[in-house]
């Protein structure tokens, strides 16, 4: 089917994802005319799901009803022993467990923001994101918890630990299990689509991370339109997903990252499905999960799919139940899309380009489509506009490169506490993504590359996507990122760090003659490092280029 045809289906009046005008505050915004009121209805409606298993976490299975009656009692005790008011920031610092859930829940039921903390920090990062939130409470797990309490002492605020006995945390702190409030009643707050939701900390590429704050709408519509968009790719899709097992995800990725929170657990919660939680990311691990737990879609960054389909096992594991794999938060080399449609046999690439600060909305990629057109992120729900400025925020022609910029209501409102950051990171309503890319005639677009990662050799932009794609296309080549490193003459040469296949022999002199003809030849690497491990990650699992600028510079 017509890719236009289908979204006219799935969005047209009378239809569940139906699409109309609204106007908000200043502005007029496409919204769903269907949407919940917010986030707390849309967890409110998963108790007719009731006895279906939700969690899955280490041997332990929660259903929706066991999940929601801890989120009350948490809920219960914020409000009633703490105090905690509409408004208020309510800090969760944890890995991937089901508490995690249940007090993210508990704080929106409340009316306070759930402010997420990177459960990667180290103890002066816990300290800024409490600090710098406001956060009235904070709720961790016993290694966050001893992290974190130095500062919750200093700051005066109460700091709350899970899975933990009094005897095992750290002074000053409380066991969650000893404070919980009875039967889980507690005064429920009125909560309008515009009050804020969540404060998610971006990961900071220079200084202090931002704290990207959102309304219950914002979020809401990311939620439903990650809905839509598959709804339009099951009509066009030419594997219609098989009816035998029901929609599963296996969360290998933070919740505290906003494709874990919403593209994931938030979808999940709206369909009633089954998470597998992964306490961290380990790729053996994650495919014994879908052949025994039957998961029908893995969503990660591009890294964690190549770990997947790289892994000694894949050959082994029967992964028959697999409808989608993909995900986003980080360019997709070409030759990953080609090499799921090789390797999954009933299963399809489905890869996003989206933003903590469109809580991770944006264009999609699937199917047919992706093997068409490799090289692009997709195309746009119109709940959300897509345009490409230029440095003085005109629009360029289509096929120009220019900055990728956003409108709609999935956008976050402000970076907390920063309005000169918020000014920067708005041209009038259009959000700047920070990645330069283009579109084709047919509404594509392409992410070209992050405004500051481009390599300027001697006067000619090098754009890091573009060598990457070119250099995974060599079979030894398991992980790559290029970069730019300092050059008297030129003023930067491009760079590569590469973690080759398992038992392949990779040499850089061999690799410069494939390359040769692929690229242009200011574009291929002078230095070339072959690593005998992984390439450095961040929390979220994207390749951390800063690293390798500061290891080779």
């Amino acid at each position: 089917m017509d890719y236009d045809d289908a979204v006219t289906i799935v969005t047209g009046p009378g239809q569940p994802y139906e699409i109309e005008d609204r106007v908000i505050g200043s502005s007029v915004l496409k919204v769903f005319k269907n949407a919940p009121a917010n986030l707390v209805e849309l967890f409110e409606a998963s108790r007719n799901f009731s006895d279906q298993t939700f969690l899955v976490y280490e041997g332990e299975r929660w259903s929706f009803a066991e999940t929601m009656a801890l989120s009350d009692r948490i809920a219960a005790t914020l409000v009633n022993k703490y105090g905690i008011t509409k408004g208020d920031r309510v800090a969760i610092a944890m890995r991937n467990q089901p508490e995690w859930v249940a007090s993210y829940c508990a704080a929106l039921s409340v009316g306070a923001i759930a402010t997420l903390l990177n459960s990667w920090w180290e103890a002066n990062e816990l300290r800024y994101g409490i600090a710098d939130s406001g956060a009235k409470i904070v709720i961790a797990d016993l290694e966050r918890a001893h992290r974190a309490s130095e500062a919750a002492i200093d700051l005066n605020i109460p700091l709350l630990v899970v899975r933990a006995a009094q005897s095992s945390i750290p002074e000053g702190a409380l066991s969650l299990s000893e404070v919980l409030q009875g039967d889980g009643s507690f005064d429920r707050p009125e909560i309008l689509p515009e009050d804020f939701a969540t404060l998610l900390y971006t990961s900071g590429t220079t200084g202090n991370p931002k704290g990207a704050l959102s309304t219950h709408r914002a979020v809401m519509t990311a939620v439903l339109a990650n809905g839509a968009r598959s709804a339009v790719d099951t009509l066009r899709s030419a594997k219609p997903q098989a009816s035998k097992w029901p929609v599963s995800f296996v969360l290998g990725l933070p919740l505290f990252h906003a494709t874990g929170s919403v593209s994931i657990l938030l979808s999940a919660v709206a369909l009633g499905s089954k998470i597998v939680m992964m306490h961290r990311w380990d790729p053996e691990a994650a495919l014994a999960i879908i052949e025994n737990e039957h998961i029908t879609h893995f969503v990660g960054v591009p890294t964690m799919s190549w770990d997947l389909l790289e892994s000694p096992r894949f050959s082994t594991t029967d992964i028959s139940s697999l409808f989608r794999i993909g995900g986003g938060g980080a360019s997709v080399p070409p030759e990953l899309i080609r090499k799921i449609a090789r390797q999954v046999a009933g299963g399809e690439p489905a890869f996003g380009y989206g933003l903590t600060e469109t809580n991770t909305y944006g264009p999609r990629i699937d199917g047919e489509d992706a093997l068409e057109r490799p090289a692009s992120a997709g195309r746009m729900l119109p709940i959300m506009e897509v345009k490409i400025l230029g440095p003085s925020g005109e629009e360029v022609p289509v096929g120009e490169r220019g900055e990728i910029c956003f409108f709609g209501s999935p956008l976050i409102s402000e970076y907390w506490n920063k309005p000169e950051e918020t000014q920067k990171a708005f041209h009038g309503k259009w959000l700047r993504s920070g990645d330069i890319g283009h579109l084709d005639k047919d509404g594509y677009v392409y992410v070209d590359d992050r405004l500051k990662d481009v390599v300027i050799r001697g006067g000619e932009n090098v754009y890091c996507v573009e060598v990457e794609a070119a250099i995974y296309e060599h079979p030894a080549v398991h992980e790559v990122a290029v970069f730019g490193l300092e050059d008297k003459r030129l003023g930067e040469k491009v760079a590569a760090a590469i973690y080759p296949t398992e038992g392949a022999n990779l040499d850089p002199e061999e690799l410069r003659r494939f390359l040769t003809g692929k690229i242009a030849n200011f574009k291929i690497p002078s230095q070339i490092f072959i690593l005998d491990r992984q390439l450095p990650r961040g929390a979220t699992g994207k390749i951390q280029k800063r690293e390798l600028r500061k290891h080779f510079g």
